[in-house]
């Protein structure tokens, strides 16, 4: 097994949260050398500097200084959380059984979490003799499931069943003496009184490689953790360039990113605008000769439902990185930046296929046109394709994470030379 996939996977089954997500990729720059930044600090920033700085325990942004006088910004941007569902405050529920009260976050496959190994990943505040810290936590065993109703019970089970997440997903933890006992369980885990949490269900399946040709990655929260790694490996493998380029991996993109750490939020901005004020450079010309890469993932053609797919653009898995289309502007990918991408992954030796929805299925958004709100660049919706989009356990190509990091190593490497109509990857 290549390297590079070994990584990914690692990665991904560190990855039980968004918090440890975060938390995985802060500490790969650490070891790669990154200063980390605080956003409550003066900056000051010098040539040759390599520096990131996480917002909210879940949001990562990370950016190098050139020796050379920098022209322009190469940025891209991912996210880090994924479709799961989220512990309720007062959330045990006791009775004959104690059951776990859970909401859903994001638009998620709800059948595939039943009849699974579950546990609980996040964070948790915890009081201290003077002040509030925040704490990862993971109970890092099989600890609930949520199980089915038997079909002798449920006759329509498979003629289409319409779940109920008040009711058919509260996950069972104990029988009624546990009452009691998981608060106490993440107080001995976090070591000490917890004030407040965010917790989430994780599911226990490790990530694997199969196929006949061992040819296919599955795991939980491929979609976006594949990309938000593939691109900090060809951000962290790039060679200096001419241009300051920037990793951001943002919180929230499952339910439209209007949170302080998405992509929503003025990070990126007021990110960019602070680099800018500690070089002495001028932001709008810097922006001019800039470019940002959405990468979040796109569907692949299905092998059982073919007829869901455009087609003229269904991308395969293994086949390639995709480029993302949509007339009312839910990807921002436009011919320029099309052009610019398709450039950039012919130097890198990549190959590029394209995803168009079916005209009469609408598709979900993603990052690119909510941070084109902000820093107004010309921009490319990017991703990989899988299957099993918002499922708890999804599939994916393994050579694709390959081939986006070496598209994205290229990307990192080069600069953007624009003169009017005439855009020039160097």
């Amino acid at each position: 097994m290549d390297i590079r996939t070994r990584k990914l996977m690692a990665f991904l089954d560190a990855a039980v949260s968004v918090y440890h997500a975060a938390a995985y990729l802060a500490d790969t720059l650490d070891q790669a050398g990154y200063t980390r930044l605080s956003e409550g600090e003066c900056w000051d920033l010098t040539a040759g500097g390599k520096y990131y700085l996480v917002r909210g325990g879940t949001a990562v942004l990370a950016f190098r200084v050139p020796e050379t006088n920098p022209k322009g910004f190469m940025m891209s941007a991912s996210h880090s959380d994924r479709p799961t569902f989220k512990v309720k405050e007062n959330g045990e529920l006791t009775g004959k059984y104690t059951r776990l009260a859970t909401e859903k976050y994001g638009g998620m496959l709800m059948a595939p979490w039943l009849d699974r190994p579950l546990s609980l990943a996040g964070r948790v505040m915890v009081e201290t003799e003077d002040a509030v810290e925040g704490r990862l936590v993971n109970i890092d065993r099989d600890l609930m499931m949520i199980p089915n109703v038997a079909i002798h019970m449920n006759r329509q089970a498979n003629d289409g069943y319409k779940w109920n997440p008040a009711v058919d997903t509260l996950p069972l933890l104990g029988s009624a003496g546990a009452e009691g006992k998981l608060a106490q369980l993440l107080e001995d885990t976090a070591g000490g009184k917890i004030l407040g949490h965010d917790l989430f269900l994780y599911i226990r399946q490790k990530s694997t490689v199969w196929g006949i040709d061992e040819e296919y990655l599955s795991s939980a929260a491929i979609d976006d953790l594949e990309c938000a790694w593939s691109c900090t490996q060809g951000f962290l493998n790039a060679e200096d360039g001419n241009s300051i380029p920037v990793l951001c991996v943002f919180d929230s993109e499952e339910v439209g990113s209007s949170s302080v750490q998405g992509a929503a939020s003025k990070l990126l901005e007021s990110t960019l605008q602070r680099i800018c004020d500690s070089l002495g450079l001028d932001e709008q010309e810097m922006l001019a000769s800039s470019f940002m890469i959405s990468a979040d993932n796109g569907h692949a053609l299905h092998p059982n439902h073919p007829e869901y797919a455009d087609a003229n653009n269904a991308p395969l898995l293994n086949e390639g990185v995709v480029l993302k289309f949509n007339a009312n502007l839910r990807y921002s990918t436009d011919g320029v930046s099309a052009a610019i991408f398709r450039k950039i992954c012919e130097k890198a030796g990549v190959k590029v296929q394209t995803y168009c929805n079916r005209a009469d299925i609408p598709g979900g958004s993603t990052l690119g046109n909510i941070s084109l709100s902000h820093v107004s660049v010309p921009t490319a919706d990017i991703g990989l394709p899988q299957l099993a989009m918002h499922s708890c356990y999804e599939t994916a190509g393994v050579q694709d994470a390959i081939d986006l990091e070496k598209a994205m190593e290229t990307f990192y490497s080069g600069s953007l030379e624009v003169t009017e109509d005439h855009y020039r990857f160097v």
